[in-house]
């Protein structure tokens, strides 16, 4: 009778930290929110982009993380052999097939960035100087991303989240002039875009995934973080 009220006294002793846990991450989501989007705010502002805009393309982006648009399909052929287990018995079945991968553009995570890329480019269009070091410091990312980055069966390309955005702000410090935080945003974002995701997209269609999103969540990395924290580490 002892043990049995030992066992529940323990089982109820292990269950306290797991409810603690839970309930304190529940109070710490909205302050992380809170943190990420200030951290997103600032990088915009350091962009020179105006508050307002800034403010709505946080929440475009944001919204628009979960919105993918697929651009290309590819289908292949598939013979696997299954096996079923029937009363202690194993059956060998079979099974030809096609999978079919999705190559899409996440609005969010793509789109956008490459607009704000657009936008920084135009505004900062008479300065030859700094476009060129971006466009320099872009190769040196693409080429870094290249390197690092590796395709994953049933995933996709795959690369460090913590590379291109040390590598683009580095490269920024030491090559982008009187404005680093445009030369670290530019070649953090299409660096990436181009190393990682573009000059890998060969590989896509025989690796088994379902969907390959540039910029999205999963299995390819996120432009829009890469971009962020580029320029939040000048």
């Amino acid at each position: 009778m002892e043990n049995k009220k030992m066992n529940k006294y323990h089982g109820f002793h292990h269950k306290i930290p797991s409810l603690f846990l839970f309930i304190l991450l529940l109070l710490l989501l909205p302050f992380l929110f809170i943190v990420f989007a200030g951290g997103v705010m600032l990088a915009f502002t350091r962009l020179g982009i105006p508050p307002t805009l800034a403010y709505t393309l946080f929440w475009v982006s944001l919204i628009g993380s979960s919105i993918n648009i697929p651009i290309k399909e590819w289908t292949r052929e598939v013979y696997q052999i299954r096996e079923i287990n029937f009363f202690g018995i194993n059956y060998r079945i079979p099974y030809h097939g096609q999978k079919k991968t999705v190559l899409a553009v996440n609005l969010g995570g793509a789109i956008i960035p490459l607009t704000i890329v657009t936008y920084e480019i135009l505004r900062l269009s008479n300065n030859p100087q700094l476009i060129l070091n971006s466009i320099i410091a872009m190769i040196i990312v693409a080429t870094i991303c290249k390197i690092f980055a590796r395709p994953i069966k049933g995933l996709g390309i795959a690369i460090p989240a913590f590379i291109p955005p040390i590598v683009a702000a580095i490269t920024a410090l030491i090559i982008g002039g009187e404005n680093p935080v445009v030369v670290a945003y530019i070649s953090g974002t299409i660096g990436t875009l181009i190393g990682a995701d573009i000059l890998n997209l060969h590989k896509i269609k025989d690796l088994g995934a379902p969907i390959a999103s540039i910029g999205g969540a999963g299995t390819f990395d996120g432009i829009f973080l890469t971009g962020i924290i580029a320029v939040l580490l000048i």
